[in-house]
């Protein structure tokens, strides 16, 4: 067994990062013709690109619910950097409904919303361990963020059920690496100098040259990184994302995809409207400003991200505005191409091995 592993033949319905958004999970299943149980009448099989958890009311909720339909048979999932932070025990923006010291910074945000209960540590973390990185088979690959061909080589190398601990043993070896080139001790300047938490988005720091190179240099060398949250560069400003003051900003990956096989995956918060990205706290780079909604892209347009910001329907319910307005859980079929979303609509995608179609004006 290894990280990668293989896809069941047949028609798939592709869903994307769910974000503990229970209800939007159920309403989706039951457009694309599931039972309870995860059944289709016609044999589909369900297939979860990762980031079950976090932000959204119910992410035990959601949890349970892939758990068992991945082991009645009916479903598979890769494991996002969600879960991965989770595994490793590495609280974030969101996770106050399993680390106890996110709740006071989490509350004024994402409450109401269930907490994980005390069997959950042994009925959950076995599972989330056991799931690959990526899925694939002749026609089809399936990743978090970011299908890399040496990464995922990589990736082939290492068993299921240790993914935090190599994942902590890669990040140690990509901190010794930064010792070699002095980026800790700049660091701890850098930090000393400010005197803010980079969670606090109410003060733009400058830019970190340091912080920088850190981020950058983990992701460089730490492949479950790269292929669970992305291709980054050293940015030029500082930027706030995901809850903190970032240096790096993401690379559109799928422009140098040359393979032939198509790629879907979900992570980078793809919107139906057109939206302020910083509605979402996303102040990053918008890597879909010029591709279609129901485009694929990519140099042979033939890698679709199906993340359409579902994780953001907290920003809604905090502004007290229909948070199914314009954050959607989607789903693609394949080899159908029908892009499906929770409200039941559904529409064909475009561009399928053409070049990208451009954004709605």
């Amino acid at each position: 067994m290894s990280l990668v592993q293989a896809l069941p033949a047949g028609p798939l319905d592709v869903i994307g990062d769910v974000h503990g958004e229970r209800q939007a999970l159920q309403a989706l299943v039951r457009h694309l013709g599931y039972d309870d149980l995860g059944d289709h009448p016609t044999g589909r099989k369900l297939v979860f690109v990762g980031d079950f958890c976090d932000r959204g009311p119910d992410s035990p909720g959601v949890l349970a619910l892939v758990r068992r339909w991945v082991e009645a048979g009916n479903a598979y999932a890769v494991i996002g950097n969600h879960e991965i932070n989770l595994l490793r025990e590495d609280a974030k923006d969101g996770s106050g409904w399993y680390f106890d010291e996110r709740i006071e910074a989490d509350n004024p945000k994402y409450a109401p919303y269930a907490r994980a209960d005390q069997a959950f540590d042994d009925e959950m973390l076995p599972f989330l361990r056991q799931l690959p990185l990526a899925l694939e088979r002749p026609d089809l690959r399936i990743v978090h963020a970011a299908w890399i061909d040496d990464k995922i080589n990589q990736a082939r190398a290492l068993r299921p059920g240790h993914v935090a601990e190599d994942y902590d043993r890669l990040e140690q070896e990509a901190y010794l690496h930064a010792k070699t080139l002095g980026i800790p001790a700049r660091l701890n300047a850098e930090n000393q100098a400010w005197p803010f938490h980079l969670e606090d988005g109410a003060h733009c720091p400058p830019f970190m040259p340091a912080h920088a190179d850190s981020e950058l240099n983990k992701s460089q060398y730490n492949p479950l990184k790269v292929l669970s949250c992305g291709v980054e560069r050293r940015g030029t400003e500082p930027f706030y994302a995901g809850g903190k003051w970032r240096f790096v900003e993401r690379v559109a990956w799928w422009d140098a995809y040359a393979d032939s096989t198509p790629v879907i995956v979900g992570h980078y918060w793809r919107r139906i409207h057109e939206l302020d990205r910083s509605v979402l706290g996303k102040g990053d780079q918008d890597l879909f400003a010029d591709i279609h909604p129901h485009a694929w892209h990519g140099q042979r347009g033939n890698v679709f991200c199906v993340d359409f910001s579902v994780g953001a329907r907290w920003t809604a319910r905090l502004a007290g505005q229909p948070p199914e307005q314009d954050f959607k859980l989607a789903a693609l079929r394949w080899p159908e191409r029908v892009l499906v979303l929770d409200d039941g609509s559904a529409e064909p995608t475009t561009g399928f091995m053409q070049a990208p179609t451009p954004a709605l004006v």
